[in-house]
């Protein structure tokens, strides 16, 4: 799409500081940068470590979303996974209680500095409310840790897959083939991370691909991969970067719109932000109602960022904007 002007997005952006209920993804705040356009409000928040080429990305389908909204959805309502951190198993039913009438959850391991015993014993304790049960390590075990894991974890009960368990696409279609079908394994940053987000299918490393809409540049391009990937017979889940009530609507009508949606997608991360920048999407049984989100002025104040961290997103915007700018 044609970039609109700079001082178009900048007019109206809003930097502000979310804490979070529990440590996620080893941040306790998150922090995003809120826009509008002609067809409401937009998203940018991609992770501070990421390097502009990157992050232009998010800013690609911020602007698609403002601008254009999204594509035309299939359904109402779509499925929807409970997320729970690297908790305790004593903390597990206090997160479950957040997401009445999920059916799957999602479940963190391998978390820096815990132990194998901890992953088993949170797991066992979210099936004990929840049975289908997914893991996602982000990368952090080798194949042979992967093994050694899946093995303890799959005594207690399946899983439906397991995202991302190794860092590299070899190791993940090494994995894959070692497991000959113990369980899925499910592809993440391999996807949303790689220059070319169907290598790891073509390699062998998948059976499941996690699409998250802002790191792959916008709604119409998730749709697009999605739809080759079903011709490859691979299932597709939607899924957060740990968004506002904003990001993950622009998530939810992704997900709407795809011809197939087969798994519950990873978009109830809103659950673990102690405040947001609007009321939640309406929950209904196990699963979100599509809808677009409004922002709470009142709401944009009160979470506002500091003036250095305000000047920050600005400017790392303005960076990733003139990115997009020589990719036009």
């Amino acid at each position: 799409m044609k970039l609109p002007p700079l001082s178009a997005i900048l007019a109206d952006a809003h930097v502000v500081s979310i804490p979070l209920r529990v440590r996620f993804r080893g941040i306790t705040t998150r922090e995003a940068t809120l826009f509008r356009g002609p067809a409401g409000w937009a998203e940018f928040a991609p992770f501070p470590e990421y390097e502009d080429a990157e992050a232009s990305a998010w800013l690609a389908s911020a602007v698609e979303a403002a601008w254009n909204g999204p594509p035309p959805a299939r359904r109402d309502v779509i499925a929807v996974n409970a997320t729970v951190p690297a908790v305790s198993a004593a903390r597990v039913p206090d997160i479950l209680a957040r997401f009445a009438g999920a059916r799957t959850a999602k479940v963190k391991v391998a978390e820096k500095g815990q132990s194998l015993a901890e992953d088993v014993a949170r797991v066992n304790a979210v099936r004990e409310q929840i049975p289908n049960v997914r893991v996602d390590a982000n990368g952090a075990w080798t194949v042979s840790d992967a093994l050694r894991a899946l093995d303890a974890l799959l005594q207690h009960g399946p899983l439906e897959y397991v995202e991302q368990p190794c860092h590299t696409v070899e190791e993940l279609a090494e994995l894959r083939q070692r497991l000959d079908g113990a369980v899925r394994v499910a592809a993440d940053e391999s996807i949303r991370r790689a220059d070319d987000p169907f290598r790891v299918v073509e390699a062998g490393g998948a059976d499941v691909a996690v699409l998250k809409v802002a790191p792959l540049g916008g709604a119409r391009r998730v749709v697009t991969i999605a739809e080759r990937l079903g011709e490859a017979g691979i299932p597709v889940v939607v899924s957060s970067a740990l968004d506002t009530v904003v990001g993950i609507s622009l998530g939810a009508a992704t997900a709407a719109a795809l011809p197939v949606l087969e798994l519950a997608c990873g978009l109830g991360t809103t659950q673990l932000l102690a405040d947001d920048v609007g009321p939640p999407m309406e929950w209904a049984e196990g699963g979100l109602r599509i809808g677009s989100a409004t922002v709470d002025e009142l709401a944009l104040r009160r979470l506002a960022a500091s003036e250095e961290c305000t000047k920050w997103w600005r400017e790392r915007l303005t960076r990733c904007y003139t990115v997009l700018a020589t990719q036009a």
